[in-house]
């Protein structure tokens, strides 16, 4: 019994080449976050990088700080995501899940 081309790049070349894809999405993510400050400044367009640079030339302090920490919460949950993809993705990130068993690698379990 042969196995259709169809079904082989479905099922694992497809699943093998996302993984590269994933990260360059998450990379440039942060490249966009970290764009939009001098894109939006020089477009005139309103938003949050605007807003920063704004904030920071009338030196207020807690409008650039609130801004930083939004970008970097931003940041964080986009990697967070990628990663969550790369347990979805990769066939070998999902199998380290499974063999911990749903279990932090410290801990112990209490067998009776």
């Amino acid at each position: 019994m042969r196995l259709k081309e169809g079904y082989i790049t479905r099922m694992h070349m497809f699943k093998n080449a996302l993984i590269p894809i994933v990260t360059i999405i998450g990379l440039q993510f942060g490249m966009l976050l970290g764009g939009a400050a001098l894109t939006e400044t020089i477009f005139s367009w309103p938003g949050l990088g605007r807003f920063m640079i704004e904030s920071i030339k009338a030196k207020d302090m807690p409008m650039v700080l609130g801004s930083a920490m939004f970008l970097a919460l931003m940041y964080s949950v986009v990697n967070l995501l990628v990663d969550i993809l790369y347990a979805y993705v990769d066939p070998r990130i999902k199998a380290q899940y499974h063999s911990m068993g749903g279990k932090k690698r410290g801990s112990k379990r209490i067998e009776k």
